[in-house]
């Protein structure tokens, strides 16, 4: 397989990870292999990240800590907390189109339990995007946008459920013809749809 010259020995291992990862499953892909397609020693693998999981949970808090810093900026350019919660769901689609392979490890790896109960998908990261993510749900329910009653993290919950059920369908009906043959711009107006159930209808003037 071809590699790139390019960057930091992490940088190699980390991008050499990701797509072995998502090209043969994180099962199936020895420390040995990402060593050899990032141009480097197992040794150095292992001094960056300690251990294949390791390695993994880096390629998620990596790209998590640069959808936080982007998901930051939308929000202060947003005036209402509707607009936020939009740009935020914008912003994650377009990170998914732009790397399928962390699409992919993100949707079908990131939620496998690992070492006796952890799920590395709970990185700092994650954390920081659902509080970020709170925050704004936080901010529609003060302004009356939210139906009443709905507890926030609950809100939460259902809408990353939805988007990640979607999404996550629509990987598999291509990898296994999985019964979900709905196009990408219909996932955004899926996901529009469940958000609307959450919402206060606007009084008409």
């Amino acid at each position: 397989m071809p590699r790139s010259a390019a960057g930091s020995s992490r940088d190699r291992i980390l991008q050499s990870a990701k797509t072995l990862f998502a090209a043969r499953g994180y099962e199936n892909t020895s420390t040995v292999a990402v060593a050899r397609r990032a141009g480097t020693s197992e040794s150095q693998l292992m001094k960056h990240f300690g251990s294949k999981e390791g390695l993994l949970e880096a390629i998620f808090e990596e790209a998590w800590q640069r959808i936080n810093a982007a998901a930051r900026a939308a929000a202060a350019s947003e005036s209402s907390p509707a607009e936020k919660l939009n740009a935020l769901v914008a912003l994650i689609l377009t990170a998914f189109e732009r790397d399928p392979d962390l699409k992919l490890l993100m949707l079908l790896e990131g939620r496998r339990i690992r070492k006796e109960g952890q799920m590395i998908m709970l990185t700092g990261g994650f954390r920081e995007f659902v509080r970020l993510l709170d925050s704004v749900l936080g901010q529609m329910r003060r302004a009356g946008r939210l139906r009443p009653g709905l507890p926030v993290d609950g809100v939460r919950s259902a809408l990353m459920g939805a988007f990640e059920g979607l999404q996550r369908d629509q990987l598999l009906a291509r990898r296994l013809r999985f019964p979900a043959r709905y196009r990408s711009k219909d996932v955004r107006t899926l996901f529009t749809t469940v958000m609307a159930s959450f919402l206060r209808p606007v009084p008409r003037r």
